[in-house]
């Protein structure tokens, strides 16, 4: 987060510029003996001054006050009292988007940097194996055992497989993205976990009515595939997972939840921390891709527990314009 404030000054016309002492005492913020709620205008009394001067807070961050001054000769209207007010609430959302930015910038870069990082360290390890694999198949020739050495190379190529995957998702390629139909793309994913499905006896609960999103599709599957394989994974046995989504103007809400034994304080802080897993034999990689997805997408994710029980996923990303 920007820890450095930015000053604009912008004089009246025919007004002559302040003093470099005035500037200080001003700069000084001595006269600030009070701290009004955001948004709201409020007079005060400076030193020295035979003008009128006005504050309106923006916001309070870094525990720092962000404002608007105007120094008049003249009361302000209640119409340009409304106008500055409004102005503070638009430059208020402009630094709080510009803000948000920077952040989900910062988190992608990390986030790259981890997966690159690991993708690289396991394919190393990866292409040792495969090649001890390979070569037990060729000594095996003619045993019962070549089966079982042939097996472990055909999971060697399939990881490897996803690993380019991961590789592949750290680079800061361009999405490629189209126009794809929301529940197509959830169904798509159950439908890949329906062996697991039917063995727990879960019920998936899905809205009949869809929407069209912009995005990559593989990599939005992706997202989907990982959320979706968590819920079956922790849901007890004839428990129900819901997919559900709201249309707004501008963004669309997806929410997964399930009925599993929810999640600790400790998995809502780390739940998107590479390595870390509470499933059995898990990479501790999958949510961690789905954010980095996600945030590639301009939307994000969390993960909150429910009031009655299990975890809730909540996605929320961008709105084709276009469909207006």
């Amino acid at each position: 987060m920007q820890k450095n404030h930015q000053e604009v000054i912008h004089y009246g016309q025919g007004q002559v510029p302040f003093l470099s002492k005035t500037l200080a005492y001003l700069r000084s913020e001595i006269w600030l003996t009070d701290f009004p709620p955001a948004l709201t205008l409020r007079e005060f009394k400076l030193k020295d001054f035979s003008s009128i001067s006005y504050i309106c807070p923006i916001a309070y961050r870094n525990q720092k006050p962000e404002y608007i001054q105007i120094i008049t000769h003249e009361p302000l209207s209640e119409s340009l009292q409304l106008y500055v007010k409004r102005s503070a609430m638009l430059l208020n959302k402009y630094v709080d988007i510009s803000f948000d930015s920077r952040r989900q910038k910062t988190e992608i870069q990390l986030l790259e940097s981890i997966l690159h990082r690991v993708g690289h360290q396991l394919r190393n390890s990866l292409g040792l194996i495969g090649l001890y694999a390979y070569n037990l198949r060729l000594g095996l020739k003619d045993s019962p055992w070549q089966e079982q050495a042939t097996i472990i190379g055909e999971s060697i190529q399939n990881l490897d497989t996803n690993l380019n995957e991961l590789i592949d998702c750290s680079q800061s390629t361009k999405l490629r993205v189209t126009l794809r139909d929301l529940r197509s793309l959830v169904i798509e994913s159950i439908t890949n976990l329906q062996p697991l499905i039917e063995q727990k006896k879960l019920k998936i609960s899905i809205p009949d009515t869809s929407t069209i999103l912009k995005i990559d599709r593989l990599q939005m599957k992706q997202v989907f595939d990982n959320i979706l394989s968590n819920a079956v994974h922790f849901s007890p046995n004839s428990g129900t997972i819901t997919c559900s989504w709201q249309v707004f103007q501008d963004e669309v809400l997806i929410k997964i939840s399930d009925q599993g034994t929810g999640l600790s304080h400790e998995d809502l802080q780390k739940v998107f921390t590479p390595f870390y897993s509470r499933r059995r034999g898990g990479t501790g990689l999958g949510l961690t891709i789905a954010k980095k997805i996600i945030l590639d997408h301009q939307g994000s994710i969390w993960a909150q527990v429910l009031s009655e029980r299990g975890a809730q996923f909540s996605v929320i990303l961008p709105r084709p314009k276009s469909l207006d």
